[in-house]
C-alpha cells in the first residue's frame, strides 16, 4: 500500500470524499507507548466532528480519530482484476432473491420487503434495491411496522465491498442504532468447471426435498415447516441432490441444492454428515448439480458462505470461486 510522494506521506482525502474508497494510514497508540502504523481500506461512510467512519469490505465499521490520519487517499470502487462471470451487486442481489423467494413480499419504493416466518434472514428481511421513495425514517417506521405486524425482528440485507454497494445506508443505519449480526461472503465462479468430472452413480436428484434431504439440512427445523418448503421449493428450477447413507432409511451423507435462473446456477444447503466428511461427497453433490444446471443453459454460478466457515471457503476456492461482495443485516434497535 503506497502513500508516499516524493518520498513523503500524503493525506489526499477530505470530507467531500464520502460515499468513495478510500484507503488510509492512521497512528494508534503514544510514542511513549510504542506507536503502531494501522492501513484501513473501505468506503468512507463520513467525516464529522473530527471523526471518520469507513466500512472495510466485510461490512465492519472503523472509526478514526482525524488526528491519528498518517496519509490517505481514493482507489478504485473495486479491485482492477477479479476472477469469476462479470456480474454486479443489483445483479447478484435479484438473482439471489429469487433464487430463495420468500413466502410473502412488499414493495417500498425500491425496498423489496420479505417474510417467511422466520426461516433464514434472506427470506426475512429487506433488501434495498433502490431509493424507498420517501425518506429514510419514514421508511424505516413503515418497514418496522410491517414486520412487528408479522411477529418478525426487522433487518434490512446490507451489500459491501464492491461497487453498488450499500455502505452509505449501512452507516445511516449505524447512526440510528441498527446493529450489525450474520455476517456472509457472496461468492461467483463459472459453471463448467464444477461439472468436469466424471457422472457420480451414488448422487441422486430430485425436484423437491423428502423428509430425508430436511432430516439432513442443518436449518430444516428453523420456521414453520410449512415456509421453510415453501422457500426451500421456490425458485425458476429447483433441483435437490442426495447422497444416501449407509442405511438407505436412515439420514443421507450428504445434500445439496441448486436453483437455475437464466445464465446463474445458485448452490446452497450443501451439508454433509459429520462421519462421511472428507470423501468428496460435497464435490459430487455440486458436480451433478452443475451438470443439471449447463443442461438448462447456465454458465454461472453463485454461493453465500459464511467468511467464519474456513474449511467451506478453502473447499469453494478450489472449485474455482472467488468473493465477489460481502453482505450482513443491521436489526432494529428494541423498544
Amino acid at each position: 500500500m503506497e502513500f508516499t510522494v516524493g518520498g513523503r506521506l500524503e493525506l489526499r482525502i477530505s470530507a467531500d470524499d464520502v460515499g468513495k474508497r478510500v484507503s488510509v494510514r492512521s497512528l494508534t497508540g503514544s510514542a511513549d507507548a510504542g506507536a503502531a502504523f494501522t492501513d484501513t481500506v473501505g468506503v468512507l461512510t463520513s467525516w464529522e466532528d473530527g471523526v471518520l467512519s469507513i466500512t472495510r469490505r466485510g461490512g465492519q465499521s472503523v472509526v478514526i480519530e482525524e488526528s491519528a490520519l498518517v496519509a490517505g487517499k481514493t482507489v478504485p470502487a473495486e479491485p482492477a482484476r477479479r476472477r469469476g462471470p462479470a456480474a454486479g451487486v443489483r445483479e447478484l442481489a435479484e438473482v439471489a432473491a429469487r433464487g430463495w423467494p420468500a413466502v410473502e413480499t412488499a414493495r417500498l419504493g425500491g425496498w423489496l420487503l420479505r417474510a417467511s416466518g422466520g426461516f433464514t434472514g434472506r427470506a426475512n428481511s429487506v433488501l434495498p434495491l433502490g431509493d424507498p421513495g420517501t425518506g429514510l425514517d419514514a421508511a424505516l417506521a413503515e418497514t418496522v411496522r410491517w414486520y412487528d405486524d408479522r411477529g418478525l425482528p426487522p433487518l434490512v440485507q446490507i451489500a459491501t465491498g464492491a461497487a453498488g454497494g450499500d455502505e452509505l445506508l449501512a452507516a445511516e443505519l449505524e447512526r440510528r442504532g441498527w446493529t450489525a449480526e450474520r455476517f456472509a461472503v457472496f461468492c461467483t465462479g463459472a459453471l463448467a468447471p464444477l461439472a468436469d468430472r466424471e457422472p457420480d452413480g451414488r448422487v441422486r436428484l430430485s425436484r423437491r426435498p423428502d423428509a430425508a434431504w430436511l432430516s439432513a439440512y442443518g436449518r430444516g427445523a428453523s420456521g414453520p415447516a410449512g415456509d421453510a418448503l415453501k422457500v426451500l421449493a421456490g425458485g425458476p428450477s429447483v433441483w435437490f441432490a442426495t447422497v444416501p447413507g449407509d442405511n438407505p432409511q436412515g439420514a443421507p451423507a450428504a445434500v445439496g441444492r441448486c436453483v437455475v435462473d437464466g445464465r446463474w446456477a445458485g448452490f446452497a444447503a450443501v451439508e454433509t454428515a459429520p462421519e462421511r466428511r472428507r470423501e468428496g461427497l460435497a464435490t459430487a453433490v455440486m458436480a451433478e448439480l452443475a451438470r443439471t444446471a449447463l443442461a438448462e443453459g447456465a454458465s454461472a454460478a453463485y454461493l453465500q458462505v459464511e467468511p467464519e466457515n474456513t474449511a467451506a471457503r478453502a473447499m469453494y476456492a478450489r472449485m474455482g470461486f472467488a468473493d465477489h461482495h460481502s453482505y450482513h443485516y443491521r436489526r432494529a434497535p428494541r423498544g
